[in-house]
Parts: C-alpha cells; sequence; structure tokens
C-alpha cells in the first residue's frame, strides 16, 4: 500500500462523493484517472483492506428496526451458518468471536417482528437455536474512521 492507497482510502472513508461518476471524482482530486482508482480500490478489496463500501444510515430515523446478534454455532457449521445469514438482506456486519456466543451480526428491518421472523428462519434452516437478539435501548455513535 503506498501513499495514494492511503489517500483513496481516507477518501473512501470520510469524503466518498455521492456522484453518478465517484472514481472520475476522486482521481481529479489526487491526479488519476477514474480507472487508476477503480483498480487500485479493487486491488484493496481483493486484498482485504476494503472490507465493503456502503453508507451507514440512522435506521430508527428511517423508521426502521436494528438488533445486534449473538450466536453460539459449532465450529462444523461456521461456514454453512455465516452463508445463510449473510443472505438475508437485512444483514449488515458479521464478524467471528472467540467466544461460545462465536458469531455476531447485525440484522435491520421494517419492524422488530421481522427481524424476530428472519432469526426464526434462520434457527430453522441452520439447526443454530442459541442466538440472542440484543435491539439497542440506548444509541451510541462513534467514528470508526482510521487516518491512513
Amino acid at each position: 500500500m503506498d501513499a495514494i492507497d492511503r489517500k483513496i482510502l481516507n477518501m473512501i472513508q470520510k469524503e466518498f462523493p455521492l456522484e453518478t461518476e465517484p472514481y472520475r471524482i476522486m482521481g481529479d482530486r489526487i491526479g488519476l484517472t477514474e480507472d487508476d482508482v477503480f483498480e487500485r480500490v479493487m486491488r484493496l478489496k481483493e486484498s482485504g483492506v476494503i472490507r465493503r463500501i456502503g453508507a451507514v444510515f440512522d435506521s430508527k430515523k428511517l423508521g426502521y428496526a436494528s438488533t445486534l446478534c449473538a450466536a453460539a454455532v459449532p465450529e462444523e457449521k461456521i461456514e454453512d451458518f455465516v452463508a445463510v445469514v449473510n443472505s438475508y438482506r437485512g444483514v449488515t456486519h458479521n464478524y467471528r468471536r472467540r467466544h461460545r456466543y462465536n458469531i455476531w451480526f447485525t440484522f435491520i428491518a421494517p419492524s422488530m417482528e421481522e427481524i424476530e421472523r428472519s432469526l426464526e428462519e434462520i434457527r430453522h434452516t441452520t439447526g443454530v437455536v442459541q442466538i440472542i437478539s440484543m435491539p439497542a435501548t440506548r444509541t451510541f455513535k462513534i467514528d470508526a474512521s482510521f487516518d491512513l
């Protein structure tokens, strides 16, 4: 990763252009072509430096419900469980932890009832019944960006 990659990563985190040609605009700002920026972003994504590029919304203000879930998944079922969980549109993050509850994920949907229905489907499909849903009772926002 070079200095240009770091500039691109900083821009993605703090000032990603909400335009039809964001990579062209980023390139204009740092002296690269649109293709150069896009190729660098794809390389960073393929290498695992970038996991995803997406907006962060306040789901509650948009009228949605959200919850943090923790699941106790047997080692031999982790891959299949994660594939099922990630197939749901409302799953925004999914992490493995070193704990009895070893898979954690966030879920948003138009209602808490829809989330609970989806969690029941996941339990039924995967056979993993130990899934705890922990809806937020208070919201804390942190700036999870890194100055590179």
